[in-house]
Parts: C-alpha cells; structure tokens; sequence
C-alpha cells in the first residue's frame, strides 16, 4: 500500500519538480499517514501494579484478572504492568509511590492506611473481625464508605474493592507448646515494620521483630526468626512450610487488603474508564476471595502432610489478652468514638 502511496504523490507533482522534492513530499506523505496509528499508541492508559506478592499466591494471581478483564472490557485503552515479589516498590512504599503519582496501584492493608488515616487503626486489632461475611459487610457498607473518604481525602488514593487476604496464624521455626500468650515470651516473631504489626505481635505475648516478606524464607531458615504470622494459602505459596514446623491456630487477625489505585491516574481517566477499571478490580477481588475460602478448607490437611504439627491453643485467652492490651493502648485512643461497637454490631 505504501508504494501505491508513494507512486500518486510522486505522480501529482509537476513534471519540473526536482526528484530530491518529489521524493521528499512522498516521505512526509507516509509518516503522516501513520501518525493516527502512533497517536493511538500513545493514548494508552499505563496501570502500573506493585506488590510483594509471589507469583503463586491469590493476590497476585487476581491482578491477572484485572488485567484481562480490562483487556476484554477496553481493548487498547490500558497497558496494564504487573510487578510481582517487590520488584517495583519496596513493601509499605506502595502508599507514598502512589500518593506522589509516582504509581497507579497497588494493595495496601489496614496498616498503610492507618498511618495517615487513624480510622484504620481499629482494623489492625487483634480479634476485631469475626470472620469473612462481617469483613465484607463491614468494607461495603457505611463503615467503609466513611473510611474510604478520608483516604481519598487525606492520601490521594482511591479504595476499589476489598479482598480477604486470610486469616492470619503463627507459623513457628521449631515445634513447642503454646497453650496461652505466656508460652510465646522470647519469640522471634516476625512482623511487617509498622508500629501497628509490631503491636498486635507483642500483643499476642511474642517478641515481635519487623522485617520484609521478601527476607522472610530465609530468616526462617536461618534462625534469625524463630516464628511468621500469615494466613495459611500465603505459607503455602511462599513455601514458608519448607523451614517451619508447627502451625498455631491462633486466628487472630481476619485480614484484608484493598485494591487502591492513585487519585491522580483515577482523576486522569473518563468516567467510562473509572466504571471499567473500578469492575475489574470488583471482579479481581471476588476470584481472590473464592479461591483462598475455598483453599483454607482443605490447606490443614496438606501442611501435614508436609509434616507440620497443627496445634490450636487456648484462643480464649490470646482474645482476653490482645483485647485488653489494645483497649488501654495509645493506637485506641485514636480510634473514633463508638467505632469499635459499629464494627461488633454489624451483622
């Protein structure tokens, strides 16, 4: 086609104009004719997505159907990256990248937000969430609404959906009884580096120890820990199970994270795009919480095969202990008034 091209404007010049020009008219003739392909290129959205996820774990494996639920929904619109394991932003850098425009999404927990939002801080506590239908109604209701403002106020980012990350057990180096807090005194127990993790790991009687889930396998391996808390399907896909021994079902955090994109790449957008992009993050979060419910239902039986020792301890007073640790605590006293009972009466 190009040729063809070539020929008529070679051919619609006058007889007398210099080969240099004609052949220079029938340059300009082609980049011009691509332009609107180039223009089109340019015009795609960048969504780039930072976790420190493993490839294996459900939260990493949902950003997939993000991207092809809008791949499918808006063909050509978005160029959605995906950085897995860290490989982009440091973990709990996610929040300020995103903040300064610097990145368009990530997940970000309780902890991240209550940083900058004290309204979070009660989610961080141990024993607060039942179980998964009271986490959900609690985001996708008034509760979250009031909270997901003033992250859109305060932090520049916008809260998508809700996923259940899992609920979160003690996952120990070597094998010992654990019956109640006390028999955790001088634990290593590693905790992501926020003052609200290393709360609640205290909280729970251990010796809580901040370090990143990328130097986590080997810490364990190497006795610079001496325990993890993670929910179970995340032991598993991270492999933690090949340098533990025990599992203590401890239960003590129902934990979420939110798919959150940067107000500024939010703002940026049409509002047909923000329905599309807020759908497929709706759509990622559902097939994260499907597999991991359906994962925590036989995932007991599998690590002992692997030949953990599955323990439960006296849940009771882990409840009694880490409530009344809170309840007098600086973080509570930020927690708005009457917020905690909001949370225990929704049902």
């Amino acid at each position: 086609m190009s040729h063809s091209l070539t020929a008529s404007m070679s051919e619609s010049l006058p007889m007398h104009t210099p080969i240099r020009f004609k052949r220079l008219a029938a340059c300009c003739f082609i980049v011009l004719a691509f332009m609107p392909w180039q223009a089109q290129a340019q015009a795609k959205t960048v969504l780039r997505i930072s976790s420190p996820a493993v490839p294996q774990d459900w939260h990493a494996k949902m950003w997939n159907v993000f991207k092809t639920q809008l791949d499918t929904e808006a063909p050509g619109e978005f160029d959605v990256q995906i950085y897995l394991n860290s490989s982009l932003f440091k973990q709990a850098a996610e929040a300020a990248a995103m903040a300064r425009g610097n990145l368009e999404l990530s997940t970000l927990s309780p902890a991240d937000l209550s940083r900058q939002v004290p309204y979070f801080s009660v989610f961080t506590a141990g024993y607060v969430v039942r179980d998964v239908p009271h986490q959900q109604k609690i985001f996708n209701g008034p509760i979250g609404e009031e909270g997901f403002k003033q992250v859109s106020e305060r932090m520049g980012i916008k809260v998508l959906a809700t996923a259940y990350l899992g609920t979160r057990q003690l996952v120990l180096r070597q094998t010992r009884e654990v019956k109640t807090p006390a028999d955790l005194k001088g634990l290593k127990l590693r905790m992501p580096a926020a003052k609200e993790w290393l709360f609640l790991g205290n909280a729970l009687g251990a010796t809580a120890t901040p370090l990143s889930f990328a130097e986590v396998y080997m810490a364990l391996k190497t006795g610079t820990i001496d325990a993890q808390d993670n929910p179970l399907p995340t032991v598993r896909a991270a492999r933690f199970h090949e340098v533990s021994q025990q599992v203590v079902l401890t239960g003590h955090l129902v934990d979420a994270l939110f798919i959150a994109i940067s107000q500024k790449a939010w703002d940026g957008m049409t509002p047909t795009q923000r329905q599309k992009v807020q759908t497929a993050a709706q759509a990622a979060a559902r097939y994260n919480n499907e597999q991991r419910l359906a994962e925590e239902k036989n995932i007991l039986d599998d690590l002992k095969k692997q030949g953990l020792r599955i323990t439960t301890p006296d849940v009771a007073a882990f409840r009694q202990q880490v409530t009344q640790r809170y309840t007098t605590s600086d973080l509570a006293a930020t927690w708005p008034t009457g917020l905690l009972a909001r949370i225990e009466a929704v049902r």
